[in-house]
């Protein structure tokens, strides 16, 4: 049986490229937002951003390497069309959170703005990801794993796990660093959380 191409189940390349596309643009944009801030955040992009600042590598080189374990794990239990789709994602966002700045130049941006609209915009931007089947690879994995098995919504496996992190971040960043890092943190998770539903959004 064939399925209609009016079926909005169904995606187009088209549909996807775009699709993805805005989400890695959403995304990486984002979290130029959050590094110009001095900011930190969550899940496997947190890691990287703690680990670009500790160490002084780029975010870009750092995420696509701690991304390379989560593979494997997205390959077995979520196939091969999600596994490719979030090598492409991530590897492409890798690269523009490179490129982003020598196209623009933020002089001054308040910190508690900066958190809320990186949120915004990255929460945006995994929904867009996610209903194309890919992701930003990572912790995001485990938490669209978590939620395709047991029904426990994907924003609240990552507000757990952001918890951690930021308990971690406590110890290393000031304390008004990591509170308005938290925010955008709240933010992001609230809006996959609220948004994010299978039930209501089944893309094949």
């Amino acid at each position: 049986m064939e399925t209609s191409s009016s079926d909005p189940s169904r995606h187009t390349l088209v549909e996807d490229v775009q699709g993805l596309g805005l989400g890695i643009f959403l995304c990486s944009f984002g979290v130029h937002i959050l590094t110009t801030a001095g900011l930190l955040t969550g899940q496997t992009a947190g890691l990287a951003v703690i680990i670009a600042y500790l160490s002084g590598f780029s975010f870009g080189a750092v995420f696509f390497v701690i991304n390379l374990p989560f593979y494997l794990l997205a390959y077995r239990r979520l196939g091969l069309e999600f596994t490719i789709k979030s090598l492409i994602s991530v590897t492409m966002m890798s690269v523009l959170t490179e490129v982003i700045p020598f196209g623009i130049t933020i002089s001054s941006l308040d910190p508690a703005l900066a958190a809320v609209t990186f949120g915004s915009m990255v929460g945006l931007g995994l929904l867009a990801l996610f209903r194309h089947k890919g992701s930003m690879g990572g912790l995001g994995v485990v938490a669209l794993l978590v939620q395709d098995t047991t029904g426990f919504k994907a924003g609240y496996v990552q507000l757990i796990t952001d918890g951690v992190i930021f308990g971690v971040a406590f110890f290393l960043f000031p304390l008004e660093v990591v509170l308005y890092s938290l925010l955008g943190a709240v933010v992001l998770n609230l809006v996959i959380t609220f948004n994010h539903r299978r039930d209501r959004y089944i893309a094949t």
